[in-house]
């Protein structure tokens, strides 16, 4: 639960931004905070995979009781994380511009999106280290503390937005700095609780020297989890290069409609990422059998959530989509709920792709988890290349749908391999 609450309150940024920017800035400006947004999760998907990444091994070795390793894992994954932040806040910045380009945004809201999309890249480092701290406190077995952090920061984004957007007048670049300085503090707050409060981290100067051998094991466990956020982008930055084809309304109605999605998909992440601790603190205990039972559970969890967000946004999506756009904009709200129907109806595929993409990762076959992302690329790709130019929005609205479908044909006998693998282990 402090899980779901903190991600829910992660995505009330975004909701939060485009809320207020389509309701005082209008239709462009949202279009303009949308345009970029599988850009975004490009790059800050990677950040956010390879963090939680690092957090694996920690949890591993926390639950193997092997406290040494385990400092000197988190000591190398804030050093990795100093220097990987900043080289790709440096480079996305200087290219902001030219992948704006690429993906065929309107003139009339290329402004806006290159300053939203380069505050957002210069401030790569507070998203990254709030999501690795946080990632490490869970670890150690604490999911609550991050989330207060972060509820304490999200109201600060809101009031910051209000100010940066109807005070100062700095349109959607103000909602960027909000949101950006906000992060910042939940780290910063993040660091602080966990140098006070975690005394198993207090070890010897020698722990936290630099050890090429942890950095590479880090690496190896991060990257791959952290391509497979990317790789699954590439593909949602074609589809959403030919939705920005197709005009602003659609590129509001876009916007609108991944927001509340992803607002909504929020407890299937959650599930996925509490699995991801589980099961790497029960593969570090030498207890794979209790992997399979938290499946079991959690895969119930997400039949219930599912069949009660289908009826909430079957019933509800127009209502939901006012929060972004006039009453008037009867187009953008159709489009909106549109693609609010045809996601939730697929959400117990997406709920599957959750649990057992993130199982694989917290036991370390972080590789077989990346290829899962291959599949949805190449669902994306051919969707956004065959279907959009005949069938229009319709066809974007599938986009997704046939990626977690494609994903899940993977994961499936995947994890049953993996799975079957452990045990062997166990037993020898």
């Amino acid at each position: 639960m402090p899980l779901l609450l903190g991600n829910l309150l992660q995505q009330t940024y975004s909701l939060v931004d485009a809320a207020i920017v389509g309701k005082f800035l209008g239709i462009d400006a949202l279009a303009s905070v949308g345009a970029s947004t599988s850009v975004v999760f490009l790059i800050l998907g990677f950040c956010n995979g390879c963090c939680g990444g690092f957090g694996i091994p920690v949890a591993q070795k926390f639950g193997a009781r092997d406290y040494s390793t385990m400092r000197r894992y988190v000591s190398v994954s804030l050093q990795l994380a100093s220097v990987m932040s900043v080289v790709i806040a440096v480079v996305t910045s200087i290219f902001c511009s030219d992948i704006l380009r690429m993906m065929r945004t309107p003139e009339n809201i290329f402004q806006g999106a290159y300053y939203y999309l380069l505050v957002t890249f210069i401030g790569i480092p507070c998203t990254f280290f709030y999501n690795l701290l946080s990632s490490i406190i869970r670890a150690l077995g604490d999911s609550k503390t991050p989330f207060w952090f972060l509820l304490f920061s999200t109201v600060l984004n809101i009031l910051l937005d209000l100010l940066c957007i109807l005070v100062l007048g700095w349109g959607v670049t103000g909602a960027a700095i909000a949101t950006v300085f906000s992060q910042g503090l939940s780290a910063v707050l993040c660091y602080w609780y966990m140098l006070r409060h975690f005394q198993i981290l207090k070890g010897v100067p020698s722990e936290r020297k630099f050890n090429a051998a942890l950095a590479r094991t880090l690496m190896y466990i991060g990257v791959p989890m952290g391509l497979q956020f990317s790789i699954t982008a590439i593909g949602s930055i074609m589809l959403q290069s030919a939705n920005n084809a197709l005009g602003t309304a659609c590129v509001a109605a876009f916007t609108a409609a991944m927001r509340i999605k992803m607002f909504c998909m929020c407890p299937l992440e959650s599930l996925g990422i509490a699995m991801a601790t589980y099961s790497g603190q029960n593969y570090g205990a030498g207890k794979p059998r209790r992997i399979w039972q938290g499946i079991k559970a959690s895969s119930l969890m997400m039949v219930i959530y599912c069949a009660f967000m289908f009826v909430v946004l079957m019933l509800g999506a127009r209502t939901f989509a006012l929060l972004f756009v006039e009453a008037s904009e009867l187009e953008i709200l159709k489009d909106t709920e549109l693609f609010l129907h045809v996601s939730v109806s697929f959400f117990p595929v997406l709920g599957l792709l959750c649990i057992l993409r993130y199982s694989i990762q917290g036991v370390g076959y972080t590789n077989l988890a990346m290829l899962s992302g291959v599949s949805e690329m190449i669902a994306r790709i051919l969707v956004s290349v065959y279907a959009v130019p005949v069938w229009g929005y319709l066809a974007v609205c599938f986009g997704d749908p046939t990626a977690w479908i494609a994903a899940d044909l993977f994961l499936i006998p995947a994890f049953l391999f993996v799975y079957r693998r452990l045990l062997r282990i166990a037993t020898d």
